[in-house]
């Protein structure tokens, strides 16, 4: 790769000429929009969107719900499992459900001012929710009525956090953890899942590798953080130091990619797709069926109920936005979407964004707001459009390693039978003709119109 240090006595004269004046004025303006702190938006800067330390416990008189979650992980299963063992268990099942929908409705204002108990609440009742939902019988051609015993605290939560009234990727990864060894931080060696729908090592793997890649992700949000503080990106020492950050960040998501590719080794495609991934779907995803109704919720099918994804990882987010990833096609970018790319949910990354905490969601508006992107920054210096396109090629590669993954976990599997000796009935419609991931999309559509997006924001000057 070329040197992108050229001799400080030249840079000043060549980066003026190398900017016209609305790129300057744009960038001056970083200086007047105050300093970015990540930490304002529930962002730590050693543990990202992971809070620092694990959740505490409810307290009394919600220490019912924590008791309820923690017995339904030793008297469910999945409804579709119809083995001895399973059909032993219903008997027990429904005398959990019966407990969850006799509770009372317990209002949340000794929880509203703790931050941390809010997501304890939202964790613990969305999980009973899909718990409760995936254990019992549909009803034909009519909604699932959600208990209001968990239905209204829940969407009372959500309100105060902002976030999606059913269970997310933050329910499942950035808040469901204890730590090893409690006289350490938060790592990857020092980091286990507490709950599980399934109860296997597959679940776990899961959960485990898509912590590595937010906990790896952090590096990725210094550099942001680091580019948003900059006084002024035309400046001579501004642009070595992203041309370096540039570099460093490529490097980064070359090991998110590796991160990614470990999936094979700690997950089992049969056991992933059949008994842990129908745990996750929402009330949205199988068009061909009814949805849940939250009972004592106003307009509850108005809700956002699609379930958990892949596609609610703020850290990812953040890059994409970093880089002025163009997922909606707003911009006139080459090569010019293919048809199936105009097929793709366009609003897709937006709408998974009403599923992140709401200030996870504010520190990508900010991020998204910012006078002068990296991409206008390195388009405007030549000196840096190598750089910058070498983190979208290696972006570009980590999405065509996520669509093989894809298809190896879900594609291929939503076209198989139910592995011999799992107790797991295929339910009506399970193969409607499109592989959908669990926040209700089609899936290879949705990555290769990612990954073509991806592609798209490479410089073409370079």
């Amino acid at each position: 790769m070329m040197s992108i240090i050229p001799s400080p006595l030249h840079m000043l004269e060549r980066a003026r000429s190398a900017f016209d004046m609305k790129t300057i004025e744009r960038a001056l303006n970083l200086t007047r929009t105050g300093g970015f702190v990540p930490e304002d938006y529930d962002v730590n800067p050693h543990t990202g969107f992971f809070p620092a330390q694990p959740l505490p416990r409810l307290p009394a008189p919600y220490t019912i719900w924590e008791d309820a979650l923690t017995k339904a992980q030793g008297v469910l299963k999945l409804v579709e499992n119809e083995s001895d063992e399973a059909l032993a268990m219903r008997p027990r099942g429904e005398q959990w459900r019966e407990t969850v929908r006799s509770w009372p409705i317990f209002g949340i204002s000794d929880l509203s001012s703790d931050l941390r108990l809010l997501q304890r609440a939202h964790l613990v009742l969305a999980w009973i929710v899909h718990f409760y939902a995936h254990s019992i019988e549909k009803p034909n051609c009519s909604p699932l009525l959600i208990p209001r015993s968990i239905a209204m605290p829940l969407v009372a939560v959500s309100r105060e956090l902002r976030i999606a009234p059913v269970l997310t990727f933050a329910d499942t990864v950035l808040w469901n953890w204890d730590l090893i060894d409690p006289e350490l931080p938060l790592s990857m060696d020092n980091i286990r899942y507490q709950n599980v729908f399934s109860g296997t090592d597959t679940e776990r793997g899961f959960y485990t590798v898509s912590a590595a890649v937010e906990l790896k992700g952090v590096e990725m949000l210094q550099i942001i953080e680091s580019y948003m503080n900059l006084p002024n990106v035309t400046e001579p020492t501004a642009i070595v130091k992203i041309g370096r950050d540039l570099v460093a960040l490529a490097k980064i998501v070359k090991e998110l990619t590796e991160i990614f590719s470990s999936v094979r080794d700690a997950i089992d495609p049969e056991v992933f797709h059949w008994m842990c991934r129908p745990w996750w779907n929402g009330s949205s995803v199988k068009n061909s069926q009814p949805g849940w109704i939250y009972e004592g919720v106003p307009n509850s099918a108005s809700l956002d109920l699609a379930g958990p994804s892949a596609g609610q990882s703020s850290v990812m987010h953040a890059l994409d936005i970093f880089l002025d990833i163009d997922h909606k096609l707003n911009q006139k970018r080459q090569p010019a979407p293919s048809e199936t790319n105009k097929k793709a949910e366009q609003g897709f990354m937006e709408r998974m964004r009403r599923y992140m905490p709401g200030k996870h969601r504010e520190y990508l508006a900010r991020v998204g707001a910012v006078p002068c992107t990296v991409r206008e920054v390195a388009r405007s210096m030549p000196r840096l459009q190598e750089p910058y396109n070498e983190v979208v090629a290696a972006l570009k590669h980590l999405r065509d390693v996520h669509i093989r993954i894809a298809c190896l976990y879900v594609v291929n599997q939503a076209h198989k039978a139910p592995p011999a000796g799992s107790g797991i009935v295929a339910s009506d419609g399970h193969a409607d003709g499109h592989a959908r991931g669990t926040g209700g999309n089609q899936t290879t559509i949705l990555l290769k119109a990612g990954r073509d997006a991806t592609q798209r924001a490479m410089l073409k000057d370079a």
